[in-house]
């Protein structure tokens, strides 16, 4: 759980330096902000795909595991 935290931080923090870099390149500015777009984009689809939602767990406040 831990390494897929530092693995997610990784994508969106480089996602996010790509596409604050891409303002300072004189050459090939859109296609660094897209590959800093998409990194951000994976990073977060990453983290959505995780399980471990509040309402799957088998000790919810109701008692009993939802499906």
């Amino acid at each position: 759980m831990i390494l897929s935290f530092i693995f997610f931080m990784i994508l969106f923090l480089g996602g996010i330096y790509l596409m604050g870099l891409a303002q300072s390149l004189e050459d090939f500015q859109a296609i660094v902000f897209c590959g800093g777009l998409l990194l951000t984009s994976l990073s977060l689809a990453f983290m959505m795909r995780q399980g471990g939602s509040a309402t799957r767990r088998s000790n919810n406040w109701a008692g009993k595991a939802t499906d």
